[in-house]
């Protein structure tokens, strides 16, 4: 974990003064690839991966942190991508999303808000004999598997 405690330290460094970019995630593959997620609040701009991929890269070579051939990946999350902090669910707020449950269901709605704990959605709920009716439901995080949002081509 070593490798990647330095570059989060590294990506930390040159956003410092960007506060609506933030870390999503930095994985050290198997395969070699050094792998970082960004993210912001309003999107991210190509550039913003290219200038952190420059100082990231620049920083491990001179420092010689990995010593084996890696290749460095600097993206955003993919639009299949699970969102996993609370900020991307803030950020995707009004949004259709899919809740993968624990218990293997799934929901769809309109991502209402998140806590930390929990997000809402409003969702369509139909009961046997009735009409189906738009509810506003509280998920609890630790019973969600992954939560994606929804692609409309509408």
């Amino acid at each position: 974990m070593q490798v990647e405690n330095r570059v989060i330290e590294l990506i930390e460094e040159k956003i410092a003064d960007r506060e609506d970019l933030f870390i999503v995630s930095v994985r050290f593959l198997k395969n070699g690839v050094l792998e970082i997620l960004l993210d912001g609040d309003n999107g991210i701009a190509i550039e913003d991966c290219v200038q952190v991929s420059r100082h990231v890269g620049f920083h491990l070579e001179e420092e010689n942190v990995i010593d084996k051939a890696y290749r460095l990946e600097v993206s955003s999350p993919g639009i299949d991508t699970p969102l996993v902090m609370k900020r991307q669910f803030d950020k995707n707020v009004g949004r259709s999303v899919q809740v993968k449950m624990l218990d293997g269901t799934k929901r769809e709605g309109v991502l209402l808000s998140a806590t930390d704990d929990s997000i809402s959605i409003e969702e369509k709920v139909k009961e046997k004999g009735k009409k189906a009716v738009q509810v506003e439901s509280a998920i609890p995080l630790d019973q969600i598997k992954e939560t994606k949002v929804l692609i409309s081509f509408k």
